[in-house]
């Protein structure tokens, strides 16, 4: 009967390694049945699982690698796989595989230490843990520093629901943010973005900058609040702020867009988004006037918003059309989707208020950005910690795959 052998080597990685190991299992017949590799800081870690032949020469199989070990610097362990255990190890892969992305501005042991425990908890073993962000300089923290781990766990999952509101209460309790999605194929293969814009493009409510123009802050300021947490029908509330901005001149509008501040990471993400071939679009309950400046400054694809009427250099306090609530932009997602030719699987919905939550809930990858607390709790993921462009590495992106990083 053919041996299966588990093979183990670690210490001061150079070049060679591989090639030298699989060198000497090739002069005893073997086959490759399971590899894997990781440097850390200089540091090798390899395992290879290897059939060999019945009747190979063990004791010169081993002395070879021991010797190789030892001159390398290496550390070498190997140990038979009982037939058994390597048939429970195949069967084992048709289980699901999930994806748990940690997202923080520098990540701690303790939070690994939690995060796995609740691993652990709900019977999931880790397959491998890989460092998404930067390398991150001793001291004090740059200013917006982004740290990222991503966890592949595997296992029976038996209460989705349960694993992820352990998830969401860590991540509250640890100030980080912990996404889990199903390593599926559609996780890598996204290809349409839609956003929101205030409070998820750009770091303001419009409606509330133009009531501060028109003296009308603080009433529209509590009907937007409350509108954002649910509490009232996003149309009527709408009508009503508008109404508020009656007589507002025209000409303040262009002074409200140049001070309105981008997210942090808005940028980044839209370029990155950009080269890799994605459509993107702006799909928001504020108005078209600052969408059409953020589609030029950032190279948005689509966008629709709703357009606040001005006559003779005026505001009438009314809007031109349908409004873009939360039922439209889910229709609009699904047709701009269609038009595009992707699966809705295939698309990404990023947003903060409570009307945004019908396009979150469609899209394949639905993200709550610094939301309301209802949204945060709605939504599948949510990004609290860090700025938009954390987005990339919910998509597996590493910042070692972008220029400049």
């Amino acid at each position: 009967m053919n041996e299966i052998l588990l093979i183990t080597l670690s210490g001061p990685d150079r070049p060679g390694i591989t090639t030298a190991v699989t060198g000497i299992l090739a002069r005893h017949a073997g086959n490759v049945l399971d590899i894997g590799q990781a440097v850390i800081h200089a540091t090798l870690s390899m395992g290879l699982l290897v059939e060999l032949p019945a009747g190979h020469e063990r004791a010169g199989l081993l002395a070879a690698l021991e010797a190789f070990a030892e001159d390398s610097g290496l550390k070498l362990r190997s140990e038979t796989v009982a037939p058994e255990s390597y048939r429970e190890w195949v069967e084992a892969q048709g289980r699901a595989r999930y994806i748990i992305t940690l997202l923080a501005r520098k990540i701690t042991a303790e939070q690994v230490s939690r995060v796995s425990a609740v691993f652990a908890d709900h019977g999931l073993g880790i397959d491998g843990i890989t460092r998404l962000s930067g390398r991150i300089p001793l001291g004090e923290l740059p200013p917006l520093s982004k740290a990222c781990a991503e966890f592949s766990v595997r296992g029976p999952l038996g209460d989705p629901e349960a694993f992820r509101r352990d998830l969401l209460e860590l991540s509250s309790s640890l100030d980080v943010d912990l996404a889990l999605q199903e390593d599926n194929m559609f996780r890598r293969h996204r290809r349409l973005v839609a956003f929101d814009m205030d409070s998820t493009l750009i770091e303001a409510e419009v409606i509330d900058e133009l009531a501060r123009e028109a003296g009308v802050g603080d009433e529209v300021s509590a009907i937007t609040e409350r509108a954002m947490r649910g509490e009232l029908d996003f149309n009527e509330s709408f009508r009503a702020r508008v109404a508020l901005l009656k007589g507002l001149p025209e000409s303040a509008l262009a002074g409200i867009g140049e001070r309105l501040r981008i997210t942090e990471g808005a940028e980044h993400l839209i370029s990155t988004l950009r080269r890799l071939g994605y459509r993107t679009a702006i799909l928001s309950g504020g108005f078209t006037y600052f969408a059409r400046q953020l589609q030029e400054r950032l190279g948005i694809d689509h966008v629709y918003a709703n357009e606040l009427d001005i006559r003779d250099g005026a505001v009438t306090g009314e809007v031109r059309g349908d409004i873009v609530d939360g039922r439209r932009k889910a229709e609009l997602l699904r047709e701009i989707a269609a038009r595009e030719g992707i699966d809705l699987q295939q698309v990404i919905a990023v947003g903060d208020g409570a009307n945004d939550l019908p396009m979150l809930s469609i899209a394949g990858l639905g993200v709550a950005f610094r939301a309301k607390p209802l949204v945060k709790q709605s939504a599948e993921q949510s990004i609290s910690t860090l700025g938009l462009d954390a987005i990339l590495y919910l998509l597996g992106i590493s910042d070692r795959y972008l220029p400049g990083s």
